[in-house]
């Protein structure tokens, strides 16, 4: 069961990947500059350091996607970890704002490795895409970070959604929570869903259109700020059985030429996921940085994350196969609602696994 708390933690008890069917930063040699100025776009933190032995052998150019999620991905951006601990390579970071729009990039092979919540990142492993890429990092477990806001004061539970207009992101984790929720709830059939993209939400509350929406951070605070009220959140769907995750996945061509860079890579991940969890008041400072919001608000988003390090991922419940149940089981979920036209088994997904980075990382 995962637990939430006021600050980001570690998991304390293990998460049953295989049987609930489910969704699916910082070594400061160099310190964060105390009260530099926030920007989504802020260059990397002069005087941060490569927490290993850096290697000017590497000469890869990697175009890696980045969303606004406050995990350890924004530590090694923010640091420029990659950038100092590989010299001589050559690294684009590129934002986006929502998983369809990083499977469109994989689509097109315009990045080399992406984030995106586990229904996003299953879609684009299953058909009909089935995109060549492979799961490399799941650097969370969602949980207070995702919520159900009601903007209708009858609405304080999963069964008042019945006869009301409730919107989500269609393929996002919250769509996977919602549907199953309604489900186990026997109302599916009741609920008018609404497929709205996280900046149109807001806009739609005002306007009265929609009487509740399950959405994420920083939208999830933003509806509350205009009167919205939280209902349930992706922790407690979690202890119901609907776990769900952000996951990385790199393109199998980038993962074959490239795998010294891989496992820089795959250190930096572990490296800011460890800080992020020893020290969040500090990786705030980075997250805050590259978020365009307050140290105390980034520490705020955190706290809706479980972190994984290397040493958790090795294991069976994710890279060792869990992670490749948990795959077939969302793809066999996508098919269901149409945002897929099937799915392949655990044995195919768990060829889409790439797990010998975070194995030597966690050695």
């Amino acid at each position: 069961m995962i637990t939430t708390s006021t600050r980001p933690r570690r998991r304390e008890l293990p998460i049953p990947l295989l049987a609930i069917g489910m969704v699916l930063l910082l070594v400061l040699a160099g310190c964060v500059q105390p009260g530099r100025t926030s920007h989504p776009d802020s260059d990397p933190v002069p005087g941060a350091s490569c927490p290993v032995t850096p290697d000017p052998s590497i000469t890869t150019h990697a175009r890696i996607a980045w969303q606004g999620i406050a995990n350890g991905d924004l530590l090694v951006k923010d640091l420029g970890l990659l950038e100092k601990c590989m010299p001589n390579a050559t690294i684009e970071w590129l934002r986006f704002n929502g998983g369809n729009d990083v499977i469109q990039a994989f689509g097109s092979s315009s990045i080399d490795i992406g984030i995106y919540g586990s229904s996003a990142g299953v879609k684009a492993m299953s058909p009909p895409l089935d995109l060549p890429i492979s799961l490399v990092w799941v650097p969370d477990v969602i949980g207070s970070s995702e919520a159900l806001v009601a903007f209708d004061e009858e609405i304080t539970s999963i069964e008042d959604l019945a006869g009301k207009r409730v919107a989500v992101t269609f393929g996002a984790t919250p769509h996977y929570v919602l549907l199953s929720m309604m489900s186990a709830a026997g109302i599916e059939g009741q609920v008018e869903v609404i497929n709205l993209t996280n900046d149109k939400m807001p806009a739609a509350a005002r306007a009265g259109q929609i009487d509740a929406a399950w959405t994420w951070e920083p939208t999830l605070t933003e509806l509350t700020d205009i009167g919205g009220t939280v209902v349930i959140d992706s922790a407690e769907a979690a202890e119901k059985g609907f776990v769900t995750f952000d996951m990385q996945t790199a393109r199998d061509e980038f993962i074959e030429a490239e795998p010294e860079f891989m496992l820089m890579w795959t250190r930096m991940q572990d490296h800011a996921a460890q800080r992020v969890i020893e020290d969040p008041e500090l990786a705030a400072e980075s997250i805050s940085a590259q978020l365009g919001i307050t140290p105390a608000v980034a520490l705020d988003q955190m706290s809706g994350y479980t972190y994984l390090t290397a040493d958790d991922l090795a294991g069976e419940e994710w890279m060792g196969g869990g992670a490749a149940e948990s795959i077939a089981s969302t793809a066999e979920f996508l098919a269901q609602v149409r945002q897929s036209t099937g799915a392949h088994t655990p044995e195919q997904y768990a060829e889409q696994v790439y797990g010998d980075a975070v194995q030597e990382v966690a050695e």
